[in-house]
């Protein structure tokens, strides 16, 4: 698999319009609504969205060699205990992944990533390109769910395709 920085950069941005939207659509709706367990993976709205940052910080620390969660991958669901605080969380980590994008060349996206894996309890070693297309499919996966369980609460959900990503710097 060959993905190259245009790529990373597309998703990272991609990444920041979505949590921002998210955001947006969720900051006035009640703590309770958010924290209401709706018989998804993992509950809820913030449950999911705590699981999601995590799994950023997780993959981000092992390509940028920053820092990675203080919490182990089963507490996942509860590294942030309120909306405001994973919007702060949020908004540092989708600069983060903008800037670790943007940076990027090319030959740094060759070669195998090998890291240890809490949640196999081994080493893992996997195509760097196939851990980076993960990290953004991953925040696909889990926005999605967000965006059903805020359908099914009756709340507006956000607009997802990406080709409606607005061309100015989301």
């Amino acid at each position: 698999m060959k993905i190259g920085r245009q790529y990373c950069v597309m998703m990272a941005r991609y990444n920041t319009w979505q949590n921002r939207q998210v955001y947006d659509l969720l900051r006035d709706v009640d703590p309770d609504e958010l924290t209401r367990d709706r018989g998804a993976f993992f509950g809820s709205i913030l449950a999911t969205l705590s699981h999601l940052l995590w799994g950023d910080h997780i993959w981000m620390s092992r390509f940028d060699g920053g820092s990675a969660p203080e919490v182990a991958g089963d507490k996942s669901t509860t590294l942030v205990p309120t909306l405001g605080a994973w919007e702060a969380e949020r908004f540092r980590m989708d600069g983060r992944i903008r800037l670790w994008a943007e940076a990027l060349d090319n030959v740094d996206l060759q070669g195998d990533l090998v890291w240890f894996s809490g949640m196999s309890g081994r080493e893992m070693r996997k195509p760097l390109a196939h851990c980076v297309v993960h990290m953004f499919n991953h925040q696909t996966h889990h926005r999605g769910q967000v965006h059903a369980i805020m359908t099914g609460a009756g709340l507006t959900a956000p607009v997802s395709d990406l080709i409606f990503m607005p061309e100015e710097d989301a």
